[in-house]
């Protein structure tokens, strides 16, 4: 009784969150001159907050000289999590990102800002790169690229939506893949010694098939953008069920060891808006973010219109008796 009560309130508390104005919204707007930016990880970086989101291909008539022809990871930052401002772009630099690049996952490791993100536009043979950096701007990219794509007769090979967490001395990257039809999009896992390079041989792939698929009528066929945070020992990853604007909507699992996961309720933790509201077509792509004073932040994309814009928000996340739950 008391696990179901707390999975009621965790939906009771999204349903009057989920669709008010928040205070935070954020979009780039150069690019297609609409407010456009998707898939947000956030850290905290020596004394500011950087967040990198993807950005779509240039319009035509808004593209500068030798700009990409597809998706970038864009650079933003802030001083107080709901001011952010545009610093700097990641284009492509090698060929296995030519098509494009986006959904990066960021994590601080000894003083450096490690970035896992994935190649787009190359359909099933998308892969997971990794870059470093010493300032969380300016990238240093593996010449080894992509470092990771998962095997085996469940997945067609391809690995998107990377996000890393340290645990137990080591780096588990959890992300998204197909199966071999690339109909149904399921979370796989990998690890690698946090004293590696996080090269292509230092990842394991701990299990020979997915660690969450969509079950859920919700979570329709999809299940992706797991992005995962350690609380008191556990593993919490908070995922986006259903593809863009079915609508996407974001569930929560737990796990003590990343491999055997297990949902907290059946219902969404954050759904997208009614109508009208400013996330009426959805709340999606989840990234989890613990800042240094203990507070919890959930950073989403949504949108009103069928995926025309797209903008990046917040909410918090509070902890009841080891779980969270969408703040009031």
């Amino acid at each position: 009784m008391k696990s179901a009560f707390l999975g009621l309130m965790a939906v009771i508390c999204a349903c009057a969150n989920a669709g008010a104005e928040p205070a935070m919204k954020w979009a780039d707007e150069t690019r297609l001159g609409r407010p456009y930016a998707k898939d947000p990880s956030v850290i905290r970086f020596k004394e500011r907050y950087l967040m990198y989101v993807s950005l779509p291909p240039f319009d035509a008539k808004l593209a500068p000289a030798h700009a990409p022809k597809g998706w970038s990871i864009g650079v933003v930052e802030s001083r107080d999590l709901a001011h952010w401002s545009k610093v700097a772009e990641l284009w492509p630099e090698q060929a296995c990102d030519t098509n494009g690049l986006c959904a990066a996952g960021a994590v601080v490791l000894d003083g450096r800002v490690h970035l896992f993100y994935q190649t787009y536009g190359n359909g099933p043979k998308d892969a997971i790169c990794h870059a470093v950096s010493k300032d969380g701007v300016r990238f240093v990219r593996d010449a080894r690229n992509p470092v990771f794509r998962p095997h085996g007769a469940w997945t067609s090979g391809r690995a998107i939506d990377a996000d890393a967490v340290a645990f137990n001395g080591k780096l588990l990257l959890t992300f998204a893949t197909r199966d071999p039809h690339m109909v149904t999009q399921m979370v796989g896992v990998a690890s690698a010694d946090l004293k590696s390079d996080f090269g292509p041989e230092a990842w394991t792939q701990l299990k020979d098939g997915p660690v969450l698929r969509p079950e859920l009528p919700w979570e329709r066929k999809c299940i992706e953008a797991p992005s995962v945070i350690v609380h008191d020992g556990k593993l919490f990853m908070f995922y986006a069920g259903g593809y863009n604007n079915e609508p996407q909507q974001i569930g929560v699992a737990s796990s003590a060891d990343g491999v055997t996961w297990t949902r907290l309720s059946d219902r969404p933790l954050l759904p997208n808006g009614q109508p009208g509201e400013w996330n009426a077509s959805e709340s999606g792509h989840p990234g989890i973010f613990g800042d240094a004073d203990g507070t919890t932040w959930l950073f989403f994309q949504g949108n009103p219109d069928k995926g025309k814009t797209w903008l990046l928000s917040k909410i918090g996340i509070e902890w009841k008796d080891g779980r969270p739950i969408v703040e009031r």
